[in-house]
């Protein structure tokens, strides 16, 4: 493996502390059926047609893996979009957490308001769960309702309950949680996905939000692979095809509006391995169902996991300011793996990006930043990495050595920023 080094470094700081500045090393990975493999989290292109990669039709699309969440494929996977009812996810998610955190019970009883019944239930001719006017439901309920047959009115049911009107669970609830789950492009209107300036999302973020509920809510995702639910004497199946037309499938939502066109989140594990797909902005329901289909079907049969880093495998270093060392170890305690194509040799760069120089002392143990790796121009994926060693803090003349350093390299930048 051969490996470089080089750093860069943004914004100044005031005389007499060490410059903060976004660093990075990179490493140079190839990657072969007997070499080292790769790790880390965003954006990877996938493969030209002739090299055995995936030919789409959807207009934006996405596929991960979901324990490593390196990207297998994308295609305007950054574009913003009207989500349509797969910004449910959004909904139940925040729901899901409040559960969590003791705010909300399953047994919570929320009403049925007019504007619920009107504007999401039975007259309302969409999706709907048929909860009657003035009822109460129980939340366990309303999420049923809202998953399987991804009722409107148990949406609207839910929104009301815990934030009073819709308007401000989107804004205060979702988008909050949104940039809480690092989501920085989503916004909200309205709770269920129907027609609104204001929902948008990319396929990204709706592939990043799936990913963290199948992963933090083992117990509630069971509810996206029931087939049917029945309320007010209705049964309604599910209205994800891939449950049976895919083995191993069990989530999670499809969304459809003129603006958006039509849309699904789906899941699947094969083999142990659980793949998300993202696809938006179809023109036909069955053709957004094979999109689907067909690039989980590519990624389980193109694709397997191999190990970048094992656990505790030192990665690389980072600089330190002020220790009794000039820098620290970097590991990880858990192995690095990513997803990797199994027909050739990939050629792949590590970066290590972490905010420095570390001011010392550093606890054994400490995050300090992340490593990214990249396929081309694109980020396949990002894991955290920590310090494997400590670091005190260094003698008076260290601290001086370093702190001076650290003033002429800003010094000097600062005066390449105005030629």
């Amino acid at each position: 493996m051969a490996t470089e080094t080089a750093t860069s470094r943004k914004s100044g700081a005031a005389a007499g502390r060490p410059l903060r500045g976004l660093m990075a090393a990179v490493l140079a990975l190839a990657v072969g059926w007997g070499g080292i493999v790769f790790a880390a989290n965003n954006s990877v292109q996938g493969a030209k047609k002739e090299e055995n990669g995936f030919d789409g039709d959807a207009p934006t699309a996405i596929l991960i893996e979901a324990s490593s969440g390196s990207v297998l494929f994308e295609k305007n996977a950054d574009e913003l979009r009207a989500p349509s009812s797969m910004m449910k996810l959004m909904t139940a998610e925040v729901v899901f957490n409040a559960i969590k955190k003791g705010d909300v019970k399953l047994t919570d009883e929320y009403r049925v308001s007019e504007n619920a019944w009107r504007r999401g239930g039975a007259p309302s001719g969409t999706s709907t769960m048929f909860a009657a006017i003035n009822s109460k439901v129980s939340v366990d309920d309303l999420l049923h309702g809202a998953i399987i047959p991804s009722g409107n009115d148990a949406c609207i049911a839910l929104a009301e309950g815990i934030a009073g009107n819709e308007r401000t669970f989107a804004t205060d609830f979702m988008t909050k949680r949104a940039r809480e789950l690092g989501m920085t492009k989503s916004t909200f209107g309205n709770s269920n996905g129907l027609p609104d300036p204001a929902n948008k999302m990319t396929v990204r973020e709706l592939s990043k939000l799936a990913r963290y509920v199948i992963q933090t809510y083992p117990e509630f995702y069971k509810l996206f692979g029931e087939k049917e639910f029945t309320w007010n004497k209705i049964r309604q199946q599910n209205r994800n095809p891939l449950l049976n037309s895919l083995t191993g499938a069990d989530g999670l939502k499809t969304g459809y509006t003129k603006e958006g066109g039509y849309g699904m989140v789906g899941s699947a594990v094969q083999n142990d391995t659980r793949l998300i797909v993202v696809v938006n902005g179809l023109e036909d329901p069955e053709d957004r169902a094979t999109e689907a289909k067909k690039m989980l079907e590519w990624g389980f049969r193109s694709f397997e996991t191999r190990t970048l880093f094992a656990a505790n495998q030192q990665i690389g270093y980072a600089k330190v300011f002020g220790g009794d060392s000039r820098s620290v170890k970097l590991a990880s305690p858990e192995p690095i793996k990513v997803m990797v194509s199994k027909n050739g040799n990939e050629k792949l760069i590590a970066r290590i990006v972490y905010s420095g120089p570390v001011r010392a002392p550093v606890q054994s143990g400490q995050q300090v930043g992340v490593v990214r790796v990249w396929r081309g121009a694109n980020m396949a994926m990002e894991a955290p990495v920590y310090a494997a060693e400590a670091v005190a803090t260094g003698s008076t003349m260290r601290r001086a050595i370093d702190g001076a350093s650290e003033l002429v390299i800003g010094m000097f930048r600062a005066s390449a920023e105005k030629l």
